[in-house]
């Protein structure tokens, strides 16, 4: 279950005492009136916490050193008032393992050209200070975020409060744990991948289990807590029988709604966010779980198919990224399945044998039991839905061999230009950004997977943070793209990120 924390990013002062402690006091002054003007804006989603000013080497190590250790800051957000010599900085910079945004602001937003004087100029050098702390960033090779403009404009406030939401992916990586029931699809490239380097890189913490153990969890199950939870989808969803017989369609329901119960019970006591499953390898289990995952991402859990484990730890942490958002659309599994190439009207068919998550369903979603070839067990029960339409991230993490690559390409949702009652999967509908051609081809150029961990409420630009933070390459698939210099970029990573 996706639960929400009481994360705080803390407001951090540069400056130093050569012009005296009336400087240093407006200092200290202007920083609480800027901290209280983005915590009343409504535009962060989270608290400011002011610190005071950092004038020595050893305060600023020092809080530094606090702020790592602190379980609620998920980052720190600097600005130099004044002029702050670099140096001092150093150690604190060398040691901090939180997110960092370099507020690149000052308190004025206007010349005050009647009465500036060198006084005025001296104690309000923004423009001074923050590059001379920049410089010692770029010295360091550490990674930052800057966000430059006046603390009052919404945009530029907008901007930090959608960087914290990747700070806050950042801390919540190391705690993504993904249980990996089964094995990945034999012979499969995609899903595949280094877990001891994910979990250096990433944090994350990728363990197997065979499904048996996880099915005995289902049949624990009781019939009183099924039928319960049976009640509640035949409250909230749609019911298509196809001419089935109410008592057999219900008894199919049934074993997904075991299954959903007997999961999340085996989630929640073994502390994972994130689970995968295999249609090849189902053990005790009389379906494949569709209804019953679809349900679980929905309620902020992380997963992938046929054993894709990256794509698990993505979807829950886009999840967490994405958690607050208001009037959010969705965050969920996705993959490329067929192709719309009618000149005006190419897009990709998005979809998945069952798991789509519901969060992105465009209306009330209905539930259909219907026969599936694969996994040789019972017709499985499901939520059939269309998505929504707008703007959207869809990404894909691949391991190169020697290292991680995050593919992040801008998607525009549309619908279907008809119906297709025959298809009892949820379903989304997307032409990649710039265009259909260049779109696809850049994504198989980079490797892309043909599974996606897709969300509508994430930008490019938070994801393509997360991954410089993580000290991974990312390539961006948006309406920028050309191939000629796509190819060019990829050549060059290939140097840079060995």
């Amino acid at each position: 279950m996706l639960q929400a924390k009481n994360y705080k990013f803390w407001f951090c002062t540069g400056s130093q005492d050569l012009y005296g402690d009336e400087c240093l006091a407006n200092v200290a002054e202007h920083s609480k009136k800027i901290v209280e003007a983005l915590n009343a804006s409504g535009n962060l989603p989270f608290e400011v916490v002011w610190k005071p000013t950092l004038i020595t080497n050893a305060l600023i190590r020092q809080t530094f050193n606090e702020a790592n250790i602190d379980e609620e800051c998920a980052g720190v957000i600097t600005w130099m008032h004044t002029f702050s010599p670099a140096k001092s900085w150093i150690l604190g910079l060398k040691e901090l393992r939180k997110p960092l945004l370099h507020f690149h602001t000052q308190f004025n937003e206007e010349i005050p050209y009647d009465t500036i004087d060198m006084d005025f100029m001296n104690e309000n050098q923004a423009a001074h200070g923050d590059r001379e702390y920049g410089h010692i960033f770029t010295r360091l090779e550490k990674e930052r975020k800057i966000v430059v403009g006046h603390w009052t404009n919404e945009n530029v406030q907008k901007r930090i409060g959608s960087w914290m939401r990747t700070a806050v992916g950042v801390l919540e990586s190391s705690h993504i744990r993904v249980a990996r029931v089964a094995d990945n699809m034999r012979n499969v490239a995609v899903t595949e991948g280094d877990k001891v380097e994910a979990q250096i890189k990433f944090g994350w913490e990728v363990d197997a289990y065979p499904v048996n153990e996880i099915a005995e969890w289902v049949a624990d199950v009781s019939e009183a807590d099924t039928n319960a939870l049976v009640e509640e989808y035949y409250s909230k969803y749609d019911i298509i029988l196809d001419g089935r017989e109410e008592a057999e369609f219900r008894k199919h329901v049934a074993v997904q709604a075991q299954i959903e119960l007997g999961f999340e019970r085996f989630l929640e006591a073994k502390n994972y966010q994130a689970i995968v499953t295999h249609f090849g390898d189902l053990g005790a289990l009389k379906q494949l779980p569709g209804l019953a995952i679809q349900r679980l991402m929905e309620k902020g859990y992380g997963f992938g198919a046929e054993g894709d484990w990256k794509v698990a730890a993505m979807v829950r942490l886009m999840k967490i990224m994405s958690a607050g958002i208001k009037d959010a659309k969705g965050t969920s599994l996705m993959e490329d399945y067929t192709y719309n190439l009618v000149k005006g009207k190419e897009g990709i068919l998005q979809a998945h044998m069952l798991e789509v998550c519901p969060s992105v369903a465009d209306g009330k979603s209905a539930i259909r039991c219907c026969p599936l070839s694969m996994g040789d067990r019972e017709d499985p029960a499901r939520l059939i839905f269309t998505a929504k339409e707008g703007p959207g991230v869809a990404t894909s993490l691949i391991d190169l061999g020697n290292r991680f690559r995050l593919i992040i390409n801008a998607v525009d949702c549309k619908k279907t230009e008809k119906p297709m009652p025959k298809l009892p999967v949820g379903t989304a509908y997307w032409t990649p950004q710039p265009n259909f051609e260049t779109g696809v081809e850049a994504w198989i150029l980079a490797g892309g997977a043909h599974h996606t961990a897709f969300t509508y409420d994430l930008t490019v630009e938070q994801m393509a943070d997360w991954a410089a933070f993580m000290g991974i390459e990312s390539v961006i698939i948006d309406k920028d793209t050309n191939i000629r210099d796509f190819k060019n970029e990829l050549r060059w990573n290939s140097i840079a990120f060995k």
